[in-house]
């Protein structure tokens, strides 16, 4: 699949996702085979640019190319400049955020809250598209709410106006994570757009990506939640899709080092106090995949910790007690 010049080599991609994408799990994720990684989605305003949050959700040295950046906003102004300042921090491929269900997103009429303004969607894609000389994608959803499922319309218009790819979670933005993702719609598209379309929602092993492919026609599969404590599914899906073969999980020998470098560079990449925050969420990811019952009675021997040292050796610890 291309997206402009770039040719993608993997059906796979990492979804953009808050909290989640930032660039520790992006390099291990790319080094799973991920096809492209998107950024967690960062509004970049002048304002806001001296705080931690923007500096490490635009830092992407020593990232391989091609380097996706997503904006967010709700001014096609606002985004259009977004889009030029993610070029100077090193944008290969800008992506304009109207998935995001978040109601602090929403109630800024910005994500998926988009998507009740087609006349909008419009203004903000031309003037994205034409700010930049660098492919410009689009993530979205079905629609607002099941009486409002535009995604077909918006598809075209952004097809009309420029964008090189769309995905699409096959949710609303009413169901947020609720229910099940549905992939109908997302046929729709497909049958609709001449652009690579990409499918996004519940695919959480190889035969559900092979399903959803084989399905809507879809170019490929952006995986999302199914990846938190699990980065071996993208090459696990992988494979299946190339040769057909069921790729097994690595062994646990072989996981507990990437598990432990990936906490050792959350830790150097946010500073140690900062880094032992966000780890939390990984540990308690990774240890959930790893052993659910193991994992729950760990959890509130760890939870607590505020030492990165301390945090490290009883994850550690843990790991190798499995």
């Amino acid at each position: 699949m291309n997206i402009g010049k770039y040719k993608l080599h993997s059906k796979v991609l990492l979804a953009p996702m808050a909290g989640t994408s930032d660039k520790p799990f992006r390099m291990i994720c790319r080094e799973q085979g991920a096809g492209l990684t998107t950024s967690e989605m960062v509004v970049i305003q002048s304002h806001l640019m001296n705080s931690n949050k923007s500096k490490h959700r635009l830092d992407f040295s020593s990232e391989k190319s091609p380097i996706s950046v997503q904006i967010a906003g709700s001014e096609a102004d606002e985004l259009a400049e977004s889009a030029i300042k993610a070029l100077e921090f090193g944008a290969d491929i800008v992506d304009i955020n109207m998935g995001c269900p978040a109601k602090k997103v929403c109630n800024k009429a910005a994500g998926s809250a988009l998507m009740q303004n087609e006349k909008l969607v419009e203004d903000i894609i031309k003037n994205v598209v034409k700010s930049v000389d660098v492919p410009v994608t689009l993530k979205m959803r079905t629609g607002w709410d099941d009486d409002h499922k535009n995604a077909p319309m918006i598809a075209k218009i952004a097809e009309d106006n420029g964008i090189q790819m769309i995905a699409i979670h096959g949710r609303t933005r009413t169901q947020k994570f609720k229910g099940s993702a549905e992939f109908t719609t997302i046929k729709k598209i497909v049958n609709q757009v001449s652009i690579p379309v990409v499918a996004n929602g519940d695919i959480d092993s190889p035969e559900k990506a092979r399903d959803v492919l084989n399905f809507t026609g879809a170019d490929a599969v952006m995986l999302g939640r199914a990846t938190q404590g699990n980065p071996w599914l993208i090459n696990q899906i992988n494979e299946f899709l190339t040769d057909g073969s069921n790729a097994e999980e690595p062994s646990l020998e072989k996981k507990i080092p990437q598990i432990l470098k990936h906490i050792k560079q959350i830790h150097e990449f946010y500073g140690h106090k900062m880094g032992t925050q966000l780890s939390r969420k990984h540990i308690f990811w990774y240890s959930m995949h790893l052993d659910r019952e193991k994992g729950f009675a760990f959890w509130p021997s760890i939870n607590r910790v505020t030492d990165h040292s301390e945090q490290y050796s009883k994850f550690q610890n843990f790991l190798y007690s499995i």
